[in-house]
């Protein structure tokens, strides 16, 4: 059964108060992080430190990387800081002032900062400590609530927000996680910086949930379970972002879009295929050219013409539906394509399957009338919860992004669009957030979030009105009057991409797959050699109605094979011995059940039929 799709924030909304306070916290371990290492190591340059979402970290520029001792030390140094219970301080200052402090200190990221900050922009600083203490001609503003001045200080450009003192940060419920590379703006032909993380929370309680809930996630890592149990790998030579799916890893992926293809044809979708590249006008008339090139590979050149490989598949879409002339009679058109696209990812933000540079989306585009969107819309809700909780994924976040201040589009069209989302979503009654503004300037939308077995919210689906591709390829149907109109465009895809929905299975389920998605369902184990013939012939009924079966023949002993079967996660171990060949039963034992004792191979094939129906475990 299919539980209520609810969103987390709507069932439990995130108290303004603590939302501030968090972000507070995490900003200022940020400045208190900046002012312990370079206390420890006068010569480092400072570059930003912002707060993330689980925490906060600074990038620094120095000749000697810090190693894990260094981190110790700094931890300790942001303790004593805290401890001090030091004043924050906020400063509004004149854009010279501050240029000539910068320039006296030696901070050249600091000074291309300030160079970013539009000349109408407040310029604040914040210390940590009095400027009392290094200077006397200037009365700062004192944030309410602080402490009298001590003796030492540090600051920082910024824009807050801030605690008002360092003894508001819980000594107990930060520390320093890990130590990274990263280049200035994310740019691998600037320097590169040393990164620094940390992680921050009102309570030592609440360190520990994260911590567990950290520990819990390396040990799901997509990366090393794909490894682990062969299912794909990242081979650098052929490049970095390029998915090699394995014979496991492959059998998956057919099973997957087996399943989408079934779900497809019954919600009334017919398919596409579409070329990896097409002339490099196309993606100027689309738009792509001038708004996504810098995520796009370069250009093919070829007789004299250049070529594109496609990051994305609607402008083929609309090629084959601009080749015919269609009626309204023929709405709604749903298409869809598993069409693989190709985008540039620098290399520093590649990872694993989350973050690739070739990945196939399940891109669906639906062309209808404008009295039929919120239809279409609540079909395409439905066919997403169909999908994802099939999948094991039955909690949600939803959004609504609405008009942005920039957008392409009437207003009628756009307040019918966005009516017709709202009315799909309230016919789901399924909660939602309003994300006003966020919306694409091309059209409102609706994005999914699912919810992982531990709790973390994974982005998938899209749902995207697009009034401006329609527009670009003059797109046009004949109406009822026989004028000629252009037809509403959606764009929606449910997975995402399968390489990345793919890494989210492996991390949900940590391996354990269903018994209708596992690669490998059931592996027989002999005993001996002697046991291998009516192994072979299990092994042959088995196939013949459709499970995916394999034979141990490693001829180690038993404890070793079902040793090694849990390892590789495999969902049913079946023990074949003397006993089981001459009463023609199986010894089996289950990921999940553990030992079920003996059967035989009806009582094994029913077990199995019930757990794929309703896409559990046996």
């Amino acid at each position: 059964m299919v539980n209520q799709i609810k969103s987390p924030r709507a069932e439990s909304p995130v108290i303004e108060e603590d939302s501030q306070k968090i972000v507070k916290i995490r900003h200022t371990c940020a400045h208190v992080l900046a002012m312990a290492v370079q206390t420890l190591f006068p010569e480092t340059k400072v570059a930003i430190g912002p707060w993330t979402e689980t925490g906060f970290y600074y990038d620094f520029d120095r000749p000697t990387p810090f190693t894990p001792e260094d981190l110790e030390k700094i931890a300790a140094e942001m303790g004593r800081i805290i401890e001090k219970n030091l004043p924050i301080i906020r400063e509004v200052l004149e854009r010279s002032e501050i240029a000539a402090e910068i320039e006296r200190l030696n901070q050249p990221y600091k000074k291309l900062i300030l160079e970013r900050i539009p000349p109408d922009e407040t310029i604040t600083r914040y210390f940590i400590g009095s400027p009392d203490a290094g200077r006397s001609d200037r009365e700062p503003s004192l944030i309410d609530g602080a402490v009298s001045p001590p003796e030492e200080f540090w600051w920082d450009l910024c824009a807050g927000p801030h605690l008002n003192s360092t003894g508001e940060i819980n000594p107990d419920a930060f520390v320093l996680e890990s130590v990274a590379g990263a280049y200035w703006q994310g740019d691998e032909k600037q320097p590169q910086l040393q990164r620094i993380y940390g992680t921050a929370w009102q309570t030592p309680a609440e360190l520990q949930n994260y911590l567990q809930q950290k520990e819990e996630a390396q040990r799901r890592d997509h990366r090393k379970l794909g490894q682990q149990l062969k299912l794909f790998s990242i081979q650098e030579d052929a490049g970095g972002g390029l998915v090699f799916w394995h014979p496991r890893g492959a059998t998956m992926r057919y099973l997957i879009e087996d399943y989408w293809r079934q779900a497809h044809l019954e919600a009334g979708y017919q398919f596409l295929y579409t070329p990896h590249l097409a002339n490099l006008d196309l993606w100027k008339t689309s738009g792509h050219w001038d708004f996504y090139r810098d995520n796009m590979f370069e250009a093919i050149e070829l007789e004299q013409q250049s070529y594109q490989i496609k990051p994305m598949n609607c402008p083929f879409h609309v090629l084959t539906y601009q080749n015919d002339l269609h009626s309204y009679r023929e709405f709604p058109l749903r298409w869809a394509e598993l069409g693989t696209v190709y985008r540039y990812e620098r290399s520093g933000v590649l990872h694993g399957l989350m973050r690739v540079r070739g990945f196939t989306q399940d891109d669906a585009h639906i062309f209808c009338l404008p009295e039929q969107i919120a239809a279409e819309i609540l079909g395409v809700l439905n066919l997403t919860e169909k999908i994802l909780s099939d999948f094991g994924f039955t909690n949600y976040e939803v959004n609504l992004s609405t008009r942005p201040s920039k957008s392409v589009g009437s207003d009628s069209v756009w307040e019918l669009a966005t009516a017709a989302l709202i009315e799909a979503l309230n016919a789901k009654k399924w909660d939602y957030i309003e994300d006003q503004g966020g919306g694409a300037f091309y059209g409102p939308k609706i994005d999914i979030k699912i919810q992982d077995a531990i709790g973390r919210m994974w982005q998938c689906s899209t749902i995207q009105v697009d009034f401006n591709l329609p527009e670009r390829f003059d797109m046009q149907y004949v109406a009822r009057d026989g004028s000629r109109e252009r037809p509403i465009m959606i764009h929606r895809a449910i997975f995402g991409s399968l390489e990345r929905f793919f890494g989210i299975l492996i991390e949900n389920y940590a391996g354990d797959f269903p018994l209708w998605l596992a690669p490998i369902q059931v592996r027989l184990l002999p005993v001996s050699d002697e046991q291998q013939h009516y192994a072979l012939g299990v092994a042959m009924q088995l196939k013949q109605a459709g499970y995916r079966v394999e034979i141990d023949k490693s001829g180690e002993r038993l404890g070793k094979q079902i040793r090694t079967g849990e390892l590789e996660k495999i969902p049913v171990l079946a023990v074949i011995g003397k006993r089981e060949v001459s009463s023609k039963t199986l010894s089996v034992r289950t990921r999940q059940g553990g030992d079920l004792g003996s059967m035989t191979l009806v009582d094994l094939l029913g077990k199995m039929q019930t757990a794929i129906l309703s896409k559990t475990n046996l």
